[in-house]
């Protein structure tokens, strides 16, 4: 199958349901021919590929799922993934904690933190320049400052911890991957079903995408119709279940973000990625160097929700505590709960000797 006309896709992702479902069963019936049957679902227990999982097994029940155990997963995706039949779990070369700390940090976007990383590594005047220069495929204005950034940056998360043992995968087995990406979820995935259409037999990386016309409202759609298990992270308020300690499209967060919900449904992943990974100084680096937080404004240092102007910081400023980070109220209070508790243990332990 050739690639979409723009006119085209548009009209497909306008269409009911029941007309998806068919528009996906016959791509799917269309790519396990071609491969005769030498293919897998890629699954990461979210519900999109749920969906996929769903739609291709109701067609051809033997197709492995095969997971990516990056050791970044929710514990609520990772649970309920162990619920589903022949699931393949995959484990890369290296932890979140080694790339980060050998290429860098993945933050804004794969293509952002990608030009960053080519224009501090490259030695050539023109590539840096280019890189630099307003257009499409370039770091974007807003984010320039992050080149003199006092940390590394890098896209390479996605590839050395899911694409690597994905591929490696594909060598030993020889099978063809199910991608359950929709069109609708940004423009490189537009781009990339107008180019090749939901079936790519002559990419470098064969793979079919058969939910690319399809919406968010037509994978719960599907959920609620069919009456699917899917995991229970998305009832905590989560809307997307990738990477935990991802920073890519953080910006673009509503509120509460990501990492907001976070502290409260995980706090003590929540802990270990802003505090033993770093991510707290270089979300706050991000903000107080793009703008986004305005000098009348504070950020908590701990759970690093912005204090407008008007609410109170704590511990109140005076002399004393002068050189101390500001906290929200409910931080504050968690903390001084916390030396009050610890003080407590010190006296009675004082008292037993």
């Amino acid at each position: 199958m050739g690639g979409l006309d723009h006119e085209f896709l548009v009209d497909l992702q306008q269409q009911p349901l029941e007309y998806k479902e068919n528009y996906a069963t016959l791509r799917i019936n269309e790519w396990y021919d071609h491969w005769k049957g030498q293919v897998y679902v890629a699954f990461s227990g979210g519900k999109d590929s749920t969906v996929l999982l769903d739609l291709v097994r109701k067609q051809h029940p033997e197709v492995p799922a095969v997971f990516h155990d990056s050791g970044l997963e929710f514990p609520e995706i990772r649970d309920f993934v162990k619920t589903v039949d022949n699931v393949v779990w995959l484990k890369p070369k290296k932890t979140f904690k080694q790339v980060i700390e050998e290429y860098g940090y993945p933050i804004i976007s794969k293509e952002q933190s990608g030009y960053i990383e080519r224009v501090r590594r490259t030695k050539n005047p023109e590539v840096r320049e280019k890189l630099c220069q307003p257009g499409p495929f370039s770091i974007s204005q807003k984010w320039q400052f992050l080149i003199e950034a006092p940390f590394l940056i890098s896209g390479k998360c996605c590839d050395v911890l899911k694409k690597d043992p994905a591929h490696r995968y594909e060598r030993e087995t020889g099978r063809k991957v199910y991608l359950g990406l929709l069109a609708s979820e940004s423009r490189n995935r537009k781009m990339m079903v107008i180019k090749q259409g939901c079936n790519a037999y002559f990419s470098s990386t064969p793979a079919s995408r058969p939910l690319m016309i399809w919406n968010e409202d037509d994978i719960w759609g599907y959920i609620r119709k069919y009456d699917i298990p899917y995991s229970s992270i998305y009832d905590k308020g989560y809307y997307r279940t990738g990477c935990m300690f991802c920073m890519f499209g953080l910006h673009l967060d509503g509120s509460p973000n990501r990492f907001e919900l976070m502290e409260k449904t995980h706090p003590k992943h929540f802990d270990y990625c802003m505090n033993k990974l770093g991510c707290k100084e270089i979300i706050r680096y991000i903000r107080e160097e793009s703008g986004e937080l305005p000098p009348e404004l504070k950020l908590c240092h701990n759970c690093m929700q912005i204090l407008p102007a008007n609410q109170e910081v704590f511990p109140p400023r005076n002399n004393r505590t002068r050189g101390l980070q500001p906290l929200c109220r409910t931080c504050f209070n968690e903390r001084r709960r916390a030396t009050y508790k610890a003080a407590k243990e010190k006296t009675d332990e004082k008292a037993l000797c």
